[in-house]
This record gives structure tokens, C-alpha cells and sequence, in this order.
């Protein structure tokens, strides 16, 4: 029997970067995947998906200008398609030459997973024969799954969850979104940017993105619904069926009026659920959790020898998230003691239009933690870079303790480029470290990123524009016990 250091089963973001990590230990590997190198994220996740929001965006763009200009479908399927190829051959290859290397430390097998015990697998391949494995150790990244709702039948061709988005042969008359979280945002972002597809979005709360704050949420619903996009707000969903080629579905609002609507397509997108079944872990011993996914503590499963790491505990479902547990997970294994992760201040970005991007605590969660805080917010029509593109929809927002530190507690941007803003901040927050030297470096001009040295000059009382003079653009209030009061000085 082959024996390993680390068998690693699941190819996908989290898996990929387990391997590679445990290489750099010198340490001899098996990587197991059953369908394809890159799992979700290259095939049917965020590859894509954001593949088709950056053409999203430029068809809008196009619009503004063209207004009767029409995307071609079999172009933009083209686009995405080498994206995939690209990202897959590029994986493909590197495992190629990591398997053809004299000091042979990485092994790939394609088949299917089964643990037997904490130390032995059996993979059965594609032509049904199988073989047994030994491992020091096991890391699980078998990923997750679009969640279906019990009463909703989704064929993957009328009535789809994001992995029958790739079915789709043409651009949809009209489509309604159940889920008004992020991926349904995304979608009903890239639709109705589109320009051809009337989107409905089914918000069940009285807002979409819920979990943020008002004024972001605020800004993404304006143009969503300025694309042609149309939010059924405060809704419920009775039914969802296909009737003669179409999707019929039934809404029931808070006042108890319900209404029925008929559309092209339906995307489903209430979330994921892990991949734990048939995969063997009773056989181990490894624990659930109340979720369904893998119990763990710092990625380590109640068996010693078994880590988890990416969807499959569903503690975060992000690319950047998985790849970071899997790699600690291998250090915890093999280097020296680190201390545990921490998930309180992640930066993450939404593809919506605006793009929105975020690191820390949002308003909203200060608020409801009675934490008193201060805020500021610049608006994006004072940057000079946004006004230079013609791209003044957004604003900043920081958040920071009430206090002489001003230690940042949480930030959010709203609009173009909003990714690349919002890195010095998470640095901050990381390093613990004031705003002071960030504030007085000399940033790029004109860059987006001037928007974030501006707040931070606010907030020290130095600012260029005056919150006291512009306030439709600068914003700055305290808020303690429940009750935010504008500020005219902060010093």
C-alpha cells in the first residue's frame, strides 16, 4: 500500500493550496479529486461568475454611449469559456510538472475519495477499479453545493441554481433571482447590466444584502433598478413551477397580498450546502456540527490526524478563506506553532454595480453591539479620479472607536475601483496600527485610494474639504447608546 505524508482529497481552491503548502515542507502528497482540478471555483463559481461581471459592466458602459447596442451571446459565452481554459490548463500543467520531478513529493490520482479509516483511503476510479492509501494525515476540502429548497424543482435548465447558468444558449427575455444575499445580487447585477434580461430580484426582507448597512444596500438597489431590474421587496415565495417552457411563480407579500408572474428563467441562490455525504467520515469518527458541515477547531476535525479546510465547514464560503485554512492547516501538521485563525476581519468584495468592498465591522453590527463608535463618509463626487472616469456613484465609509486611538473598527466603499481601496485599511486593521501614517503619505493622483486619505484626514481634523462646509459630500457623526449626532470638529 502507498503510504503519504498528507492525502489531500478535493481539487478545488482550498485542496490545490493544501497541496502545494505541504511541498514547501518537503513533505510527499496525494491529491484526490473526482471530477476536475479547480472544483467550483474555476467551473461553475467565481471564475466565472466574475468572468461574465467584468463583460457585464463593459456591455453597460457601452450602453451609456450606444444605448441600442445588443451584447452577442455566443461572443460572451466565448469569453468565459477561455477564462476556464485558461485558469484549468494553467493548474493542469502545474500538477504535470510537479508529478514529472525527480525528487517525487506530489502525486495526483482522478477518482473518487472514501475514507476507511483515520489513516486509509480507497479510491475508485472512473473505469471502477479501486485502490487503498495510507496517510500521516488527511485533509478534507471536498467543497459545497448550491442548496435547493424542498418544494422547488430545479431541472438545471429552466429553473437553475448558479451551476446552470453555463446551460444557458442565449440570453433570457426576463428571469427572477431567489435569494437577494450576494450571488443573487451578482447575478441580478450581471443580467440586468446586460442589458437584454428583465430581472426580478425576490428580497423576502425589506431590503436586499441585509447584512450591511443601509446606505450601501441603498446604492446597489438604485441601479440595480436604474438597469431595468425590479426588487420585489418584503416578498415571500409561495410556488415556483415550470409551465409550458416558462417559470410561473407565486409571491405573497407582508400584507398578505399575493401576485403571480411568469418569466424565462429562474436562478436559485439560498445559499450552500457542504459536501460530507459518501465520503466515509463515520468510518473515522469525524464529527458534524449543527450546520451539517465538518466540526472542526482551528481546522483541526475531533480526530487528530484529520483537518478540514474551505465550504465544507461553511464558517466562511470564500475562495481566499479556504485557501488560507488549508494552508494553515498544513503548518498546524508539519511547521511550527502558530496562533489560530481569526475571521474577524476579512476583506471581501462584492460584484455588484457599484463594486462594493469590505473589511472589519459595518455600521449596522457596531450599532447592535453597543459599541460607541465614530464615523466618517466621503462621497465619490469629490474624487477626482472618480470624477475623471465619470464614475461619481459611491461613497467611503470608516469606522473607528470613539476615542483619541480611533482605532479602525470597520470600512466599506461603494463604487469604481472599490477593491484596490480598501487594502491599506485591512492592513491597518491587522497590524493594529493608527491611521496616521497612512493619512500623511503621498498618494497617487488621481487615484481612487485618495478617497480612503481623505477620510482618514477627516478624522484627524485636517481635510481638504471641510465635513462642516460640504456636508452633502463629507459626512461626520458619533454614534453611543443608539443615537448618532453629526460632529462638526473631531478634534
Amino acid at each position: 500500500m502507498e503510504h503519504y505524508d498528507l492525502i489531500v482529497i478535493g481539487g478545488g481552491p482550498s485542496g490545490y493550496a493544501g497541496a502545494m503548502r505541504a511541498i514547501d515542507f518537503g513533505k510527499k502528497v496525494l491529491l484526490i479529486e473526482k471530477r476536475r482540478i479547480g472544483g467550483a471555483g474555476v467551473y461553475d463559481g467565481v471564475l466565472t461568475s466574475k468572468t461574465l461581471w467584468e463583460q457585464a459592466l463593459k456591455t453597460a458602459s457601452i450602453r451609456e454611449m450606444i444605448p441600442d447596442y445588443e451584447v452577442n451571446f455566443e461572443s460572451l459565452k466565448k469569453i468565459v469559456d477561455e477564462a476556464v481554459y485558461e485558469r484549468k490548463t494553467q493548474m493542469t500543467l502545474h500538477l504535470k510538472l510537479l508529478d514529472s520531478l525527480s525528487k517525487k513529493l506530489f502525486t495526483y490520482e482522478k477518482g473518487s475519495a472514501y475514507i476507511l479509516d483515520k489513516k486509509t483511503i480507497r479510491i475508485t476510479k472512473e473505469d471502477g477499479k479501486t485502490k487503498e492509501v495510507s496517510a500521516d494525515n488527511i485533509l478534507i476540502a471536498t467543497g459545497s453545493r448550491p442548496r435547493i429548497p424542498n418544494n422547488i424543482e430545479v431541472d438545471e435548465q429552466h429553473i437553475v441554481t448558479s451551476d446552470g447558468i453555463k446551460n444557458f444558449t442565449s440570453l433570457p427575455e426576463s428571469m427572477v433571482v431567489l435569494g437577494a444575499g450576494v450571488i443573487g445580487c451578482e447575478f441580478a447585477t450581471i443580467f440586468s447590466a446586460l442589458g437584454k434580461t428583465k430581472v426580478f430580484l425576490i428580497d423576502k426582507a425589506d431590503r436586499i444584502l441585509p447584512f450591511e448597512d443601509e446606505d450601501v444596500a441603498e446604492v446597489v438597489t438604485t441601479n440595480l433598478e436604474l438597469q431595468g431590474a425590479k426588487v420585489h421587496h418584503g416578498a415571500s415565495l409561495k410556488r415556483m413551477e415550470i409551465k409550458n417552457g416558462k417559470v410561473e411563480y407565486e409571491l405573497e407579500y407582508k400584507d398578505g397580498k399575493t401576485e403571480v408572474l411568469t418569466v424565462s428563467k429562474a436562478l436559485i441562490s439560498v445559499g450552500r450546502v457542504p459536501n460530507v455525504e459518501n465520503i466515509g467520515l463515520e468510518n473515522a469518527g469525524v464529527k458534524l456540527n449543527e450546520r451539517g458541515s465538518i466540526w472542526d477547531d482551528d481546522t483541526q476535525t475531533n480526530i487528530s490526524n484529520i483537518y478540514v479546510a474551505g465550504d465544507v465547514t461553511t464558517e466562511v464560503a470564500l475562495v481566499n478563506v479556504g485557501e488560507r485554512e488549508a494552508r494553515h492547516a498544513v503548518v498546524r501538521m508539519f511547521g511550527p506553532t502558530v496562533k489560530p485563525l481569526s475571521y474577524k476581519n476579512i476583506s471581501t468584495i462584492m460584484f455588484l454595480n457599484p463594486e462594493v468592498a469590505s473589511v472589519g465591522m459595518s455600521e449596522q453590527e457596531c450599532v447592535a453591539k453597543n459599541i460607541p463608535h465614530k464615523v466618517v463618509k466621503l462621497d465619490y463626487t469629490v474624487n477626482a479620479r472618480a470624477i475623471a472616469m465619470r464614475k461619481t456613484t459611491g461613497f467611503f465609509k470608516i469606522i473607528v472607536t470613539n476615542d483619541n486611538g480611533m482605532r479602525i473598527l470597520g470600512m466599506r466603499v461603494v463604487g469604481e475601483h472599490a477593491s484596490s481601496a480598501i487594502q491599506g485599511v485591512a492592513y491597518l486593521i491587522h497590524t493594529n496600527q493608527g491611521i496616521r501614517d497612512l493619512a500623511d503619505m503621498m498618494h497617487p493622483h488621481p487615484s481612487i485610494t485618495e478617497g480612503v486619505q481623505e477620510c482618514l484626514r477627516m478624522l484627524l481634523n485636517k481635510s481638504i474639504y471641510k465635513p462642516y462646509v460640504f456636508k452633502d459630500r463629507l459626512k461626520c457623526y458619533v454614534c453611543e447608546n443608539g443615537v448618532c449626532t453629526p460632529i462638526e470638529s473631531l478634534v
